[in-house]
């Protein structure tokens, strides 16, 4: 399963379980790259505690939610924004200036753009949070 499916079906569930007003969820398959976006989103307080849980086959993750997310997705095609061209972005998929956060890939790894920003990376959009 290539990896932009993976990660849609990551985003979908968590927005269709929070709206459902649930207090977590089941998703899968797992892979690392889905862990990784986990880790910005919980960095950020989107979401709480999350696990990797082995069932035999590809891995699934079990997710507190901590109904913070209002709408969450992913960018296609990954643009790829310039350290300094982060406010367009955040201008085209964020409702409002420093409302939600952009997840971006560096050549750091995964991060929000807001430490993207503070450590002057550009990189490639993968989706967004609010």
């Amino acid at each position: 399963m290539p990896a932009l499916n993976i990660l849609s079906n990551l985003f979908t569930t968590l927005y269709n379980n929070e709206m459902r007003r649930k207090r977590e969820c089941i998703v899968l398959p797992a892979s690392k790259f889905s862990s990784e976006v986990l880790r910005v989103m919980q960095k950020q307080r989107y979401i709480g505690e999350f696990e990797q849980v082995d069932d035999g086959r590809l891995g699934k993750f079990r997710i507190q939610l901590l109904a913070k997310i209002n709408k969450c997705g992913i960018i296609t095609p990954r643009f790829s924004v310039k350290k300094d061209r982060y406010l367009d972005w955040e201008r085209q998929f964020l409702p409002s200036y420093n409302m939600g956060i952009l997840i971006v890939s560096t050549s750091k790894g995964i991060m929000s753009h807001h430490d993207a920003q503070n450590e002057g990376l550009g990189g490639a959009l993968i989706g967004y949070v609010y």
